[in-house]
C-alpha cells in the first residue's frame, strides 16, 4: 500500500477575484472547480490544476474575504514548488512574472516569487519521471506550461526528527537529507513529491497568502486502510468525510501540519461536463438549498474558460 504522491494544497486567500487572476490568467492553471466551504458555506472553495483536474495538478483556496494577510512560522508550509521543463521556461517565466509587476527572483534551476497575498512560490525544472500535469492557455506556450506540484517546504514545528516515523514507516517517504535545522523527504510511487523542513524565523499567523493544508493520493480502495494505519501510529484521525470530489481523512502530525489523505475518486467531472469544469456554481449537497442566497452574496467569477458571458 502506498501514496500516490500529493492529491492538492489548500491556502486562504482574500480575494476570490484576484485569485483567479492570478491562477488562471497569470499562471495559466484551469479553474476546475467553483463551489463553497463545506464548513462555512459563504466562503468561496475554489481548484485549480491541469486540464483534468488531476490529483498531484491541483491547488486550492478558500476566500475569506478581506482577511488580513497571515504569514508562516513553526508548523507551517511556506513555500510550494511548481514545476517547468527546463530553464528555458524558467526564461519564459521570469519575462512574464516582471512583465505582470511579480519580479521573481532566480536562482540555479528556481524562480521564487509571491502571489498577491504574498504567498510564496517556487518554479522548480520538474523531476523527469514526474507525469506532465500541463494546463492550457493561449498566451503560454505548451513547452512552458506549468506541469504539476513537485514539492513543499514547512517550517519545522519540534524537534525536527519529530515526524521522522510518521513519515518514513507509516506513510513511506525516504528521509533525503538531515543537518543544519534542514530536513528534506521524498514520496514517490505515482508522482515523486518533495517535502522538506526549515528553522523557524518567527512565529507564524494563519491569514491570506498562508497555506491551511496538504493532502496526500490515497487509492480509493486504500482509503479507509490508511485511516487505520495513520490511528495506529498514534495520530488523532478524523472519520471518512465524503467532499463531494473525494474522500478525506485529517490529523495534524507531530511538527503541527495539517495533513489530510484523500482519493482519486469520484473527481471534478461527477458534477460537470469535462469540457465545461468550473464555470457554474457547484454546492456540496448538503448546502444545495442556500443556493438562493449564495448566488446573492458570493462575489460573481468569471472563469476565463467560460468566455465573457460565463455565469457565477
Amino acid at each position: 500500500m502506498k501514496l500516490d504522491g500529493m492529491h492538492h494544497l489548500t491556502m486562504i486567500t482574500a480575494d476570490a477575484r484576484a485569485n483567479v487572476e492570478f491562477y488562471a490568467d497569470l499562471l495559466g492553471l484551469r479553474l476546475v472547480k467553483k463551489t463553497v466551504n463545506f464548513d462555512a458555506p459563504d466562503a468561496y472553495h475554489l481548484y485549480f490544476g491541469d486540464e483534468q483536474g488531476s490529483p498531484g495538478s491541483i491547488l486550492t483556496w478558500f476566500e475569506f474575504t478581506g482577511a488580513a494577510r497571515g504569514h508562516a512560522g513553526a508548523g507551517m508550509i511556506h513555500t510550494i514548488q511548481l514545476g517547468v521543463d527546463s530553464e528555458a521556461s524558467l526564461d519564459f517565466w521570469e519575462e512574464r512574472l516582471a512583465a505582470a509587476g511579480q519580479p521573481p527572483q532566480r536562482g540555479p534551476g528556481s524562480l521564487r516569487f509571491a502571489d498577491y497575498d504574498g504567498l510564496g512560490l517556487e518554479l522548480v525544472v520538474a523531476d523527469p519521471e514526474n507525469s506532465q500535469l500541463r494546463a492550457e492557455h493561449p498566451e503560454i506556450p505548451p513547452e512552458h506550461a506549468l506541469t504539476g506540484v513537485e514539492g513543499a517546504r514547512a517550517f519545522a514545528g519540534a524537534e525536527l526528527g519529530a515526524d521522522a516515523d510518521l513519515l518514513t514507516r507509516t506513510l513511506g517517504f525516504s528521509a533525503t537529507a538531515e543537518g543544519d535545522g534542514e530536513a528534506e523527504y521524498l514520496l514517490a510511487d505515482e508522482r515523486r513529491f518533495r517535502w522538506g523542513y526549515d528553522p523557524p524565523s518567527q512565529r507564524g499567523v494563519q491569514g491570506a497568502g498562508t497555506v491551511h493544508h496538504i493532502a496526500w493520493h490515497s487509492r480509493d480502495e486504500d482509503h479507509e486502510a490508511w485511516r487505520r494505519r495513520v490511528a495506529e501510529a498514534g495520530m488523532h484521525v478524523t472519520p471518512v468525510i465524503d467532499r463531494d470530489y473525494f474522500l478525506s481523512i485529517y490529523f495534524r502530525q507531530p511538527q503541527g501540519v495539517l495533513f489530510e489523505i484523500a482519493t482519486t475518486s469520484p473527481g471534478f467531472a461527477v458534477d460537470e461536463d469535462p469540457d465545461h469544469l468550473g464555470e457554474e456554481l457547484r454546492l456540496p449537497r448538503q448546502h444545495e438549498h442556500l443556493r438562493p442566497q449564495l448566488e446573492r452574496l458570493l462575489t460573481p467569477l468569471e472563469n476565463p474558460r467560460a468566455g465573457s458571458g460565463a455565469g457565477r
